[in-house]
């Protein structure tokens, strides 16, 4: 299974520049204010699987067109560096924070309503994106393959010989890159570099995705997998006899990293209005749809949907990751996909 990775253009600066010399000559903000059809595009690195139903219920609602093009997330903050202020999203809908912090200043201010509804911990600090569900890393494991008593404290752990050849990560998947960026913060590059060789060394097996590492495990293909939490619930959600369950690492580890997903505004939007009236909607509704409707139990981010989730998942506030601020993760984000693609990561 190959898979690829896309580097941020080096160029983003002179994109920037470009950005606010187009958007000055467009007129004034008000002839932006609405597009010329009803509809919204969002640049969606949250799969169609995921999220097809919750943009459904946003059309049914409001009426609105969600024009969603789908792909990964590192692609598409690349594309949108690219495209500058030429491009025709409106909202870019990341799987993780560290991909759409990379491209911040190509995005709109979010209004004070919008951010209050978010803890600070989880949205942007100076305000230009907000955590809209929030996960956790973990561990996913069969339950046939791997007793209780042998599970790691630690994600370094996974380097020992008993894990040869039984593990899975998706190295170009967005949330494997910012949860390595997390490493690379608190235990260093040198560190970190040495985990992923022995990871490599001791016959780890790359695949496209997480939900294909879920499968590959629920399946007894491999005996574990570096997820995100909510992939159990999807595959338990197609086999509920599926012998898998999660495990989190001990406090601080990086392989206990919050992260969430994220989304905002771009200052170039076409549809700005219909862009706006889609972020109130994932922190309104949208919250309900995670915690209740979606098959993949997120951690809702908005107060007073907590008690929703299911019993047997540990609730956010009592789950302590590493010591990184969000913000932190797309500044490293570029040179995280550097030290992947050095170890040999690019293929299987």
């Amino acid at each position: 299974m190959s898979v690829s990775f896309k580097r941020f253009s080096v160029s983003l600066l002179a994109l920037l520049a470009l950005a606010a010399t187009a958007i000055a000559g467009c007129g004034g903000e008000d002839e932006k204010a609405v597009g010329p059809e009803g509809k919204v595009v969002v640049y969606s690195g949250r799969s169609a699987e995921l999220v097809a139903p919750l943009y459904e219920k946003f059309e049914k609602e409001t009426g609105i067109t969600v024009e969603a093009r789908y792909a990964g997330t590192p692609e598409l903050a690349s594309t949108i560096a690219e495209e500058g202020a030429n491009s025709p999203a409106d909202v870019f809908y990341a799987q993780d924070a560290g991909s759409i912090q990379a491209i911040e200043d190509l995005l709109a201010p979010l209004t004070k309503s919008q951010l209050k509804l978010v803890d600070e911990q989880y949205r942007d600090p100076e305000g230009r994106w907000t955590g809209v569900s929030g996960r956790v890393r973990v561990l996913t494991y069969n339950t046939d393959a791997v007793k209780q008593s042998d599970l790691p404290e630690t994600v370094d752990e996974m380097t020992d010989p008993k894990w040869k050849d039984r593990v899975g990560i998706a190295p170009g998947n967005a949330s494997f890159q910012a949860f390595v960026t997390a490493m690379r913060l608190t235990e260093g590059d040198d560190a970190t570099r040495t985990w992923l060789q022995g990871m490599k060394d001791n016959g780890v097996k790359t695949f496209e995705n997480n939900s294909a590492i879920s499968e590959a495990v629920a399946k007894g293909e491999i005996d574990a997998g570096l997820v995100n939490h909510y992939y159990l619930y999807q595959t338990k959600a197609e086999d509920p006899d599926a012998p898998i369950a999660n495990h989190n690492f001990k406090d601080g580890d990086p392989g206990s990293l919050v992260n969430v997903s994220a989304a905002g505004v771009l200052a170039s939007a076409p549809n700005k209005a219909n862009a706006e009236r889609l972020m109130e909607f994932l922190l309104a509704e949208g919250q309900e749809f995670f915690a209740v409707e979606a098959e993949e139990k997120e951690y809702p981010l908005v107060a007073g949907y907590e008690d929703k989730l299911p019993d047997d998942l540990t609730p956010l506030a009592e789950i302590q990751g590493p010591d990184v601020s969000l913000s932190e993760l797309g500044t490293g984000l570029s040179d995280t996909v550097t030290m992947i693609e050095s170890i040999g990561f690019t293929g299987t």
